[in-house]
């Protein structure tokens, strides 16, 4: 620890906290809060943060609403990871990142944790990646030193129990089932297994119930044991980089720190180190074209190289510079181009700085280009493109001017940072501390520190970032019925080739395209006026036209945006359920429906003329602005759009309709023939209520964790269980959401746990305390007084008033008043009466594929020991089915009382509609 400076008497005493601050951490010159570094005997390493100065200049807001102060938070980062997994059970250091939630010998209660953050207004996460795993939790400042002790004890005596262990398995391998359809998640684990064999990367990083379940019986491995060796071993002091975040004095912070954290044990081992790992991906399979069949109707190439770890040359960030000079969009650039030529939508050019894009054995720099249907024909004069533009960098060596303008704008950023959210703030330093040293740990991911072309940035333009040694993906549906390999653990049908072979590459200049860096050099702006920003745009909707080729581009893409959205049961369902609520509500089906009726450029252009004839303009200006240059903002738009207003008031479009009072069902079959994911939502409407008061009280303080303890720990129905309080266009409703899948539990059965679970949180809402009913009011009114982190999560909230003519800008400090004068009694009595014979209760279940729901999926990748890269036929009939029409399905006898919904229109059409209300007092 740094030394501390004595104080004589008299001393004032926010100079004595400036002099107990640590000096040598560089941070932003707009950061008021103050930080000290420390060190424990046990090895961790911890940053106290003290955000004390934010009490005495708490902002004035325009809706007079009086703000408390931030929540405090903790983050935890341990340096291991999927890495370290042993090669017998896969996916047990994610595993084990659930496990530690499970109870402690000190707080034995499986969900006791969740349970006290819930009760206390906050929240908690955890993530595994390659190298590192992160914990993270926020709460009331007056519940924080208790909630670090209880989080503490994850690392210093978690419980672990076998009988846990057995149903905590369901939800890594629910969440595995959820992640299946992701088609960034099967690139990764496609890209992973071409890796040099016994490399990490090669790994099952996620795990499921077959590498920690079934395998391990069958090979008589005891995965209890196993998980305890793995704590012991992992999970030491000497790994461990702690931030925490509060309104305490630093001094405080650290008593506590010390008090509590000096228990974790630290076995003396060394670190994981996998840094002799060099070069995985020097193998024949990777510089290779690779076809892959994605989930998503999408057409993407992705260019990948293998580089050298980056760490060391974070000061630089060479793969920053780079990833600038191939994202701009500017003239000259590969985007520009193959804009102008209709043959890309998107570029990004980078490292996502995951620990699956940079570790300490590798980084990855890639380019991945969203192509148009006529982009994905002409593949090899893109890839041509990319490699054109990287020998002209290649050629023209760093630029300085460049490099010193992108060192600006992050400066820029830095210095004139707003504050983040602190749960946020805590998670992204406890990584830096791993990453930086001590000075930089606020800055060194953000900054570019120096130029120095002679180290890293010359070596990746000259002799890394070659047409040799690249890696090519090309995704799209056109490749189905032609790829005869499978990744192992996502089923991922894919195909080889030899890349140089097929696309003949060369970089010699390309049809005389003109690609400079010149416009990067001249653009590179460091502020925009905000009045030249919107007059830019109003300008470009006065005189708006479309070329009919960039008009079919974007057609083409919107018809694949609402494909993808209808192929995902999350989506689905949620606009099955607005289909049935909302009365005057453009479903995506139907949207899509629309846009595959061949509309041309000048069905565009008349609806353009006819929507600028006549129009309503409103608009929110907030933040550094005065009245008058508001106004201007207004009146320009008016001035160009030169449009009359309009004859008579619109009609309110906002309109719900009246559900009966009886249990409704509506059932529809999943529209990706391949997926075994369900979804299940029990929605209860609430008629007329006072704001939200009681939603929110019922949801976030009361209902949130008993819902997961049921339904996710206890009944491992799946990784995705929540309660939500909704708001569907002013009229209220709660409802409980289930992600599930079909190859363990059908819909029907799902739904009746769900109702099982709502009966005895009736009885639970019944029995509990008054104390503890208004520890959880208290809990809920901090929590909405929390002040906001930055600008956005104002003009966010006051944008939604707008929108929904509501205009309630002080909707917080009303919804606040209501909460102080609600009672346990009226609580208790609403929810019961909702949730009565009277109650208005619609289901909505998109069924998935499985043998729970008698429906194997065409292509059944669900197999329990698939081969790793099997070959085989394809299957004969497309996965890309048919998403303009709903299969609605029959109930099962165990839900035989519901009235079934088989037609949306027919069973709304006989409904009244709930009267358009605004809360005004």
């Amino acid at each position: 620890p740094e030394p501390r400076a004595s104080l004589t008497s008299g001393d004032n005493v926010e100079a004595a906290e400036k002099e107990l601050e640590d000096l040598q951490i560089i941070k932003s010159p707009s950061d008021p809060k103050k930080y000290r570094y420390i060190e424990l005997n046990n090895g961790l390493k911890a940053l106290l943060i003290s955000d004390q100065s934010r009490e005495h200049n708490v902002k004035a807001v325009l809706v007079h609403r009086m703000f408390s102060l931030s929540q405090s938070a903790a983050a935890l980062c341990i340096c291991v990871g999927s890495f370290s997994d042993p090669e017998d059970l896969p996916g047990l250091a994610h595993f084990l990142e659930h496990m530690v939630f499970m109870g402690s010998e000190k707080y034995p209660a499986e969900n006791g944790f969740d349970a006290f953050l819930k009760k206390h207004g906050g929240s908690d996460n955890a993530s595994t990646d390659c190298e590192r795993t992160i914990f993270q939790f926020d709460v009331q400042r007056k519940y924080f030193r208790e909630a670090l002790d209880r989080w503490a004890q994850f690392f210093i005596c978690p419980l672990m129990i076998e009988d846990a262990i057995d149903r905590e398995v369901e939800a890594v391998d629910s969440e595995y089932q959820l992640a299946r359809p992701s088609d960034s998640h099967r690139k990764e684990m496609l890209f992973g297994s071409l890796a040099k064999p016994n490399h990490p990367m090669t790994k099952f990083c996620w795990g499921n119930a077959q590498t920690l379940k079934h395998e391990p019986k069958e090979n008589k491995i005891n995965t209890y044991e196993r998980l305890r060796e793995f704590w012991k071993r992992y999970y030491s002091a000497h790994y461990m980089t702690l931030t925490v975040q509060s309104r305490e004095t630093l001094d405080t912070l650290e008593e506590w720190v010390r008090e509590i954290f000096i228990k974790v044990p630290n076995n003396g081992q060394p670190r994981p180190d996998f840094s002799n790992l060099q070069d995985p991906f020097n193998t024949p399979d990777f510089n290779k074209l690779y076809r892959v069949v994605p989930v998503r109707k999408i057409h993407a190439l992705t260019i990948s190289w293998a580089l050298p770890p980056q760490d060391k040359h974070y000061r630089v960030k060479p793969l920053h510079y780079i990833s600038w000079l191939i994202g701009h969009e500017g003239a000259g650039s590969i985007l520009s181009v193959l804009r102008k030529k209709c043959w890309a939508l998107a570029l990004f050019g980078g490292n996502s700085e995951t620990g699956f894009d940079q570790n300490t054995t590798y980084s990855i720099f890639s380019i991945s280009i969203t192509l148009t249907d006529e982009g994905y024909q002409n593949v090899s004069q893109i890839v041509h493109l990319v490699f054109q533009y990287l020998k002209m960098l290649q050629k023209l060596g760093t630029q300085q001017r460049i490099y010193e303008e992108i060192q600006k704008i992050e400066a820029n950023e830095f210095h004139y940072q707003e504050q983040t959210d602190p749960i946020e703030f805590v998670e992204t330093i406890c990584e830096n501390m791993q990453l930086f040293p001590k000075q930089d740990f606020l800055c060194g991911h953000q900054l570019m520190f120096e130029y120095n072309p002679e180290t890293s940035l010359s070596l990746c333009y000259t002799s890394l970032l070659t047409p040799e040694r690249a890696n090519l993906l090309l995704l799209s549906p056109e490749h189905e019925g032609r790829c005869l390999l499978k990744e192992k653990w996502f089923g991922t049908q894919y195909s080889m080739e030899a890349a140089f072979l097929v696309l003949n590459f060369d970089t010699q200049p390309y049809m005389g395209q003109h690609l400079s860096t010149d416009s990067l050099q001249k653009n590179c702006v460091p502020f925009v006026s905000p009045q030249l920003l919107l007059n830019l745009i109003v300008d470009y909707l006065a005189d708006f036209t479309a070329a009919p080729d960039v008009f079919s581009m974007f057609a083409e893409q919107l018809k694949k945006t609402y494909f993808n959205i209808l192929i995902k049961p999350e989506r689905l369902g949620k606009d099955v359920r607005l289909q049935i609520l909302e009365h005057c509500r453009w479903s995506v089906i139907q949207k899509y429906e629309a846009i595959m009726k061949n509309l041309t450029v000048d069905d565009l252009m008349q609806f353009v003329t006819k929507f600028k004839a006549k129009m309503f303009v409103e608009g929110l200006v907030q933040g550094n602005f005065t009245s008058a240059e508001s106004k201007e903002f207004l009146e320009y738009f008016v001035e160009r759009l030169q449009f009359k207003p309009l004859e008579a008031e619109p009609p309110v479009l906002f309109r719900v309709v009246e559900l009966p009072q009886k249990h409704h069902l509506c059932k529809v079959q999943s529209l990706n023939k391949s997926d075994a994911n369900s979804e299940v939502t029990v929605y209860y409407q609430v008629f007329l209520m006072p704001i939200m008061t009681s939603l929110d009280l019922l949801r976030s303080m009361h209902m949130e964790e008993p819902c997961f303890d049921f339904l996710r720990t206890k009944e491992t129905l799946g990784y995705q269980v929540y309660p939500t309080c909704r708001n569907t266009s002013g009229v209220l409703g709660f409802s409980v959401t289930v992600e599930t899948q079909a190859t363990k539990f059908s819909t029907d059965f799902v739904e009746n746990k769900i109702e099982e679970f709502l009966v005895n949180f009736g009885e639970k809402l019944t029995n509990l305390t008054d104390e503890a009913y208004q520890a959880q009011v208290t809990a809920l009114i901090k929590l909405k007084e929390c002040e906001d982190t930055h600008l956005g999560e104002e003009v966010d909230r006051s944008w939604f008033e707008v929108v929904t003519e509501q205009y309630v800008f002080d909707g917080l400090s009303k919804e606040i008043e209501a909460l102080k004068q609600m009672t346990k009694a009226e609580l208790l009595s609403w929810f019961m009466g909702h949730r009565g014979a009277e109650g208005r209760k619609l289901s909505v279940h998109v069924v998935g594929f499985g043998k729970e729901e008698n429906n194997q999926p065409e292509d059944d990748q669900t197999c329990l020991n698939p081969a790793e890269k099997t070959e085989g036929t394809p299957a004969k009939s497309s996965s890309y089915g048919e998403v303009s029409k709903l299969t609605f399905l029959p109930p099962t006898s165990a839900l035989a009382g519901a009235t079934m919904i088989t037609d949306i229109r027919a069973f709304t059409s006989s409904l009244t509609l709930h009267p358009y209300h605004k809360i005004l007092s």
